[in-house]
């Protein structure tokens, strides 16, 4: 099922699931959404989703929308946290010219405030630094995982999206390279993990500008998805709503204003976004030595 969270021109975030070309709205499994200081509507059914997901509503028994009318939001708008993992496949440790790679450097936190949805526009803050996109598989946890087993890991993952983990250049931390706003394109969807692929069977196609930059599949992932999960949970305490970015493999490259990077998975579908200088852009002010 392909859950979404969209918006319909007056500001509200709702929360559905996609079936044609329409939205079926589940806002009344979350109690609705005059709810300001709650969490995001798509936490909230997640929360649920054990419980009401073989009783959901069909379209003669919920409001709905036309997909094509809406303004799809980030699948989680709100993540307490989103993790990622550097250097998850070979041929991208090859292409960065390292000798480490997830196993050296465990994971690191990239900001929330730096997710954005499939349609948004990715900003670039300096004029003289390279930015560049990195596609990945992003899987979303789907109830509390705290010390979970490896073999257990994938029964707390709700479903899996689309991310582009933008990455700018240099010797600055890379929670801070990575974490600008604008910088986690998520989506389009949220593909629930009984219609979605295997996790370790996932191909994974991105273009930038028509130019073709990334292809491998999740099969090549140093640490799958599980053992990933495993782990972070041994070290923080995941909680609904959570996104875990898996790593990218080789092909990344600059971007640019005026860019467009399209990323596909198998049986999730594509994010897309745009590149553009952010407002007032000027010169960066870390990272100048051996730039």
């Amino acid at each position: 099922m392909r859950l979404v969270t969209y918006e319909e021109g007056d500001g509200v975030d709702r929360v559905g699931y996609v079936l044609g070309d329409r939205i079926v709205d589940l806002g009344a499994l979350i109690g609705g959404y005059d709810r300001p200081d709650a969490k995001g509507p798509m936490r909230r059914l997640l929360a649920r989703w054990d419980e009401v997901r073989d009783t959901l509503p069909g379209p003669a028994d919920a409001p709905g929308a036309a997909l094509a009318d809406v303004r799809l939001r980030p699948p989680v708008t709100d993540p307490t946290k989103v993790v990622a993992a550097p250097v998850n496949y070979r041929d991208h440790r090859t292409e960065m010219e390292m000798t480490v790679d997830v196993s050296d450097l465990a994971v690191f936190l990239k900001a929330p405030s730096s997710v954005i949805p499939h349609g948004g526009v990715v900003r670039l803050p300096y004029t003289d630094r390279r930015v560049d996109q990195e596609g990945e598989l992003a899987a979303v946890i789907g109830r509390r995982a705290c010390n979970v087993a490896e073999a257990d890991a994938l029964s707390y993952v709700a479903g899996y999206t689309g991310c582009l983990d933008i990455t700018m250049r240099g010797k600055e931390d890379r929670s801070t390279r990575k974490s600008f706003d604008t910088f986690t394109p998520l989506g389009p969807w949220l593909v629930t993990t009984d219609e979605a692929d295997p996790a370790d069977d996932i191909d994974l196609d991105c273009t930038v500008a028509g130019e073709h930059r990334q292809k491998t599949n999740t099969k090549n992932l140093i640490w799958g998805v599980a053992k990933l999960i495993s782990y972070i949970s041994s070290v923080m305490t995941l909680e609904v709503g959570d996104v875990i970015a898996t790593g990218t493999p080789a092909g990344v490259g600059p971007i640019v204003a005026g860019d467009e990077i399209a990323l596909t998975l198998s049986s999730i579908g594509t994010l897309a976004v745009t590149v553009a200088a952010a407002q007032g852009a000027g010169p960066s002010p870390t990272g100048t030595r051996g730039r």
